[in-house]
C-alpha cells in the first residue's frame, strides 16, 4: 500500500533541519551542512555524484532503503533552489545537474507559476501554486500505488505533518547542536498526531529513529 513518508531527514540533537541564513551559498543554512555528514561518505552518496567507491554500514542501508518504492516527490521551493519571487527565468533547474538522483515525478510546492521541467533519467518537475494538498494529489497520481516522499525543507515536512498525511518517518540524527534555524519539532504534538511506535538505530554518523502511526489511529 502507498505511503506518504520522510526518509533520510537529516536533524540536529535540538531539532533543527537546517541553520539559519539560507543562500546560494550555503542552501542549508549556516552550519547546515554539519547535519548530513553522516550521508556524505556513503556508498549511496558517492554512486550518485560519482566520487568514489563510498562506505558501507548502517547509515549506507539507511541511505539506500530512503530511495525504495519511490513513485514520485514532494518538496519545498526553497529545497528546489534558492530563487524567491517571481521566476526571473528559466535557467535555475535545481541543485542536482542535468540527471538528478530523483528518476520520478517531483512536485514543488511554490506561489508562483512555472512550466514543468523534463530532465534527464525520468525527472519531472512540476510547480504546484495551489497548496500540499493539491501538490499530494498530484503526486498520488503519478506515484501509480508506490510511496510518496516528503523530501522538505523543514517547513514542507512540517505542513505535511501537521495536515496528518505522513504515515512514516525516518530522521537521521546528526550529534550537532545547532542552536537556531528552522526546528521540525517546535510546537508539534506528535503522540497526538499518531506517532507512538518508535525503532532506533544507532549508525556510523548519526542515530536513526524511525516514527510510524499506530495502525490504530
Amino acid at each position: 500500500m502507498s505511503k506518504v513518508k520522510v526518509a533520510a531527514f537529516s536533524i540536529s540533537l535540538d531539532g533543527y533541519g537546517a541553520g539559519p541564513d539560507q543562500s546560494r551559498e550555503e542552501p542549508l543554512g549556516k552550519r547546515g551542512e554539519e547535519l548530513h555528514t553522516w550521508f556524505f561518505p556513503t556508498r549511496m552518496f558517492q554512486s550518485i555524484y560519482g566520487k568514489g567507491d563510498g562506505t558501507e554500514g548502517i547509515d549506507n542501508d539507511f541511505a539506500e532503503k530512503s530511495f525504495e518504492n519511490l513513485g514520485a516527490w514532494i518538496m519545498g521551493r526553497n529545497m528546489f533552489g534558492p530563487v524567491r519571487g517571481e521566476w526571473p527565468d528559466n535557467a535555475w533547474k535545481g541543485w542536482w545537474g542535468e540527471n538528478p538522483p530523483y528518476h520520478v515525478p517531483i512536485f514543488v510546492l511554490t506561489h508562483h507559476a512555472r512550466e514543468p521541467i523534463i530532465m534527464e533519467g525520468g525527472t519531472v518537475f512540476h510547480f504546484v501554486t495551489d497548496g500540499i494538498e493539491s501538490a499530494l494529489e498530484k503526486a498520488r497520481k503519478a506515484a501509480h500505488g508506490k510511496d510518496i516522499r516528503i523530501g522538505g525543507g523543514t517547513s514542507t515536512v512540517r505542513q505535511y505533518l501537521q495536515a496528518g498525511h505522513i504515515d512514516e518517518m525516518h530522521l537521521a540524527v546528526s550529534p550537532v547542536l545547532l542552536g537556531s534555524g528552522e526546528n521540525l519539532f517546535a510546537g508539534l504534538d506528535l503522540p497526538k498526531l499518531g506517532f507512538t511506535d518508535t525503532q532506533t538505530v544507532y549508525g556510523e554518523g548519526a542515530t536513526h529513529v524511525i516514527l510510524k502511526k499506530s495502525k490504530t489511529v
